[in-house]
């Protein structure tokens, strides 16, 4: 009779895949009848004021809408949580991540990762997409600041960028509204890096490099000519015999990534010693590139 009803009479509990609290489900019952649904093993009590029509293992869905519901009032799904719900499932958190007004209390409910913010309007947070949860580009400025690790940070952001849920422009946007964060200046370099590849690498950065290697000033963006075409090396020393190439974003586009490979495998053939690397270790990595870039030359 109880599966019926809520069945028949709760839209909320199917949007919300079985879970609800105990404010919307005596809407549709009495008190005792809820209680007697848990006392009876037919339904679960996973925290206070929050249940589950079943006493299974919760699916990962349910284990979010279970952290969401036992949140205090206005909160929201945020960080790689509600990205997964936006379709981005390249990371997951160990425990639901829950966003929570300023100032709220903390919770009595252990598996979930409360955070707390001011920015929480409709310029932060969909005002229809359920679960309630964080737009995707501040999801991501989120999930990237809250990282214990920078690599995984920056690699958040960029595959994020590469797999269509934000565009640069939303993150730029979102890092704007929301202010100081951790990670910050990781964060504009990996957007930097999302929207320009190459061209987002600080000229200067790579300049210091060279000048501490002792390297003499290089032909950027020098032009290979080839019978089937041409490349271009973004950075060469015609006197060295020798080539860098900058890789401003990891490619996941295999057609991409395998015709960049077979560009310097013919950069190769011709005799041209290359080195790879990436913007995020011209920044971030300098010894291990000064060190690959005296050995190449001595």
């Amino acid at each position: 009779m109880h599966a019926v009803l809520v069945a028949s009479g709760a839209p909320f509990i199917t949007e919300q895949h079985g879970v609800t609290t105990r404010a919307q489900a005596l809407t549709l019952m009495t008190r005792h009848q809820l209680y007697r649904l848990v006392a009876s093993g037919r339904w679960a009590r996973p925290a206070r004021g929050v249940f589950v029509n079943h006493t299974g293992p919760l699916t990962p869905t349910q284990r979010d809408w279970v952290a969401l519901l036992a949140s205090p009032p206005g909160s929201v799904l945020g960080g790689l949580t509600a990205l997964g719900h936006d379709g981005f499932t390249a990371f997951t958190p160990r425990r639901p991540v829950v966003v929570a007004p300023m100032g709220a209390a903390p919770v009595a409910y252990d598996d979930l990762d409360l955070h707390w913010s001011v920015h929480l309007d409709t310029r932060d947070v969909h005002p229809l997409r359920t679960p309630p949860r964080t737009r995707p580009a501040r999801s991501v400025i989120d999930a990237a600041s809250w990282e214990d690790q920078e690599k995984r940070a920056r690699e958040i952001v960029l595959s994020a960028a590469q797999k269509g849920i934000v565009v640069p422009r939303t993150l730029r946007e979102a890092l704007a509204r929301r202010g100081s964060c951790r990670r910050r200046a990781l964060i504009v370099e990996s957007c930097l890096d999302a929207a320009g590849g190459i061209q987002s690498l600080p000229e200067r950065s790579f300049d210091e490099i060279r000048r501490e290697v002792g390297l003499p000033s290089p032909q950027r963006q020098a032009v290979v000519r080839r019978a089937d075409g041409r490349y271009y090396l973004d950075v060469w020393w015609e006197v060295l015999n020798l080539a860098v190439e900058v890789h401003g974003v990891p490619h996941m586009d295999v057609e991409q990534w395998d015709g960049d490979l077979k560009r310097l495998n013919e950069i190769v053939i011709d005799g041209r010693r290359t080195l790879v690397f990436s913007s995020y270790a011209i920044r971030r990595q300098r010894a291990v590139v000064i060190d690959q870039l005296r050995r190449s030359t001595s």
